[in-house]
């Protein structure tokens, strides 16, 4: 096993810890770490390398050990598949809410699958909805792991490189963790916008340099920084992509809108 897989957790021999709310949570968490690490290395992780062959580059860019913020483009569900799978570590992100709230067999499998696979609920619906997704990404990176966010806040409904909403500046002033930007290039033809599967291509997962803006520590009120912290993100995204950017915001099902709530909500999945 590799060494970043390993947890050292020593008691003594007449230690016993009590059954609390808290210890349950703990134990969720590592049956959903369990199931993520067998999806990804027994079940889908070599049916994709297998089916797909997906490359990846530059992945020292992305530590070993501690936290940071993966911010990526986003083409297509598929990408929070394929980006994870190019890296050693688990990834975490945000989904709706629905996707943990179904009832039954198909409920509970749904559950499983997005919880173990390292999606986190959100709710959306709500006009709190990007702060809790701030505070949710704060407390993953307070725990020293790897969060994954898509500045644009959505799917790209044309795939260009929209605008990226400002809450991925907040998040890394006041985590304090470095960003790599990230692009998946090829994800839209392997899985396009509204539908299960399309055309075969390889999929390239790229990492770019890692971005530190402590520079900027304690400016995290101030609007002007946190464009400018976006902004530098999304370009070297667009470098690393090599897609078209456009200085407008994407929202799904309808045209590129106008407005800025700095949200770190995203179609995640």
């Amino acid at each position: 096993m590799r060494s970043w897989l390993h947890v050292s957790c020593r008691r003594g021999p007449g230690d016993k810890v009590p059954p609390t709310a808290g210890s349950s949570r703990g134990d969720a968490r590592r049956g959903d770490a369990v199931f993520y690490w067998l999806l990804k290395w027994v079940f889908i992780g070599p049916l994709l390398k297998l089916v797909f062959r997906p490359q990846a580059e530059n992945v020292e860019a992305v530590p070993l050990r501690g936290a940071a913020i993966l911010a990526s483009n986003h083409l297509s569900y598929s990408d929070w598949l394929f980006m994870p799978l190019a890296i050693p570590r688990r990834v975490t992100f945000v989904a709706k809410a629905e996707y943990f709230e179904g009832h039954g067999l198909k409920g509970w499998l749904q559950r499983t699958f997005f919880a173990g696979a390292g999606q986190v609920p959100i709710d959306r619906s709500s006009g709190r909805a990007a702060e809790g997704a701030m505070r949710t990404g704060l407390k993953i990176l307070a725990q020293g792991e790897l969060f994954g966010i898509y500045p644009e806040g959505t799917r790209s409904p044309d795939g260009r490189l929209h605008r990226g909403r400002t809450g991925v500046a907040r998040m890394a002033l006041e985590s304090r963790v470095p960003v790599i930007p990230v692009a998946v290039v090829g994800s839209n033809i392997v899985a396009p916008p509204g539908k299960v599967f399309g055309r075969y291509a390889r999929p390239v997962v790229r990492f770019g340099r890692r971005l530190d803006f402590s520079r900027y520590e304690g400016m995290e009120s101030d609007r002007y920084i946190l464009r400018a912290i976006t902004d530098e993100i999304m370009y070297e995204i667009m470098e690393l992509s090599g897609q078209e950017y456009v200085d407008k915001y994407a929202v799904k099902g309808r045209a590129p809108g106008s407005s800025d709530p700095g949200g770190v909500t995203s179609d995640a999945a």
